[in-house]
């Protein structure tokens, strides 16, 4: 189990996130929500260890993560919001050098990365350099690296980015496969719909704290919302946002 235990971090004395407590059990997705600013990529961060609690604890299987950095990322799968890659290497030398990384043996790396290209439809593009995919094509290949290691805990930053209808389905899917193959999930994105489609429960935050954390039914029963949508603009949303819509529209007229 993933716990976060009144976490907070701050940045030269700002805090960012603030008291954040969650649990995530195997079998969950849970999404995490919140408008920019809110700190949701800072919760990401420190979930997959690559930032430290200024207080509090994040734990796996009871575990403070910080007593067992290395091997607690060893089991951890990570689809960072930004594809950040190494554009002179083609799919399969990318692919391959984070197998390497992971300590994979070579036959089953291989065969892995094989079968990844294959089903991502990235097969006939296997050895062309990254620097000539399209961010769609991108995605397909974090997505494949972070779960090319068997991962027990993965964590998704806006997966869906760039990815065309068919492959979000097949996201949708996919993320529903690892649940229920006992893997944690934590999905991270703006994408309500999809959240609500793809989540059982979700947090969201806003400036820096927990507004709501429950299963999306039970939040829509308890705000009387009809969907996920209203749920986060009624929690986390200071603006108006029709009136500054029709603002934006107007302002042609000035």
């Amino acid at each position: 189990m993933l716990e976060l235990l009144d976490v907070s971090k701050s940045y030269h004395g700002i805090a960012a996130v603030r008291t954040l407590s969650l649990t995530a059990a195997p079998g969950q997705v849970i999404g995490l929500l919140g408008p920019n600013g809110s700190g949701k990529s800072t919760s990401v961060r420190l979930v997959v260890g690559l930032l430290r609690p200024s207080r509090g604890q994040v734990r796996w299987r009871g575990v403070d993560i910080q007593q067992q950095l290395r091997a607690y990322q060893a089991v951890v799968g990570y689809v960072p919001e930004e594809p950040r890659l190494y554009a002179c290497l083609t799919a399969t030398e990318y692919l391959e050098l984070v197998g390497g990384l992971r300590d994979l043996p070579r036959s089953t790396l291989v065969r892995r990365v094989n079968r990844y290209l294959e089903l991502f439809g990235l097969d006939s593009d296997r050895h062309s350099p990254l620097s000539s995919f399209s961010k769609g094509m991108r995605q397909k290949i974090l997505l494949a690296a972070a779960l090319l290691h068997d991962p027990e805990l993965v964590v998704l930053d806006e997966p869906g980015s760039g990815l065309d209808v068919a492959s979000t389905l097949i996201l949708r899917t996919l993320i529903a496969s690892l649940a229920a193959r006992g893997k944690t999930v934590i999905y991270s994105s703006h994408v309500l719909d999809e959240v609500e489609k793809t989540c059982g429960h979700v947090v969201i935050l806003h400036n820096g704290h927990v507004v709501a954390h429950n299963s999306v039914a039970r939040l829509r029963e308890v705000a009387n919302a009809a969907s996920l949508e209203e749920i986060f603009a009624a929690l986390a949303v200071d603006q108006d946002v029709a009136r500054v819509g029709r603002e934006l529209a107007d302002a042609v007229k000035l």
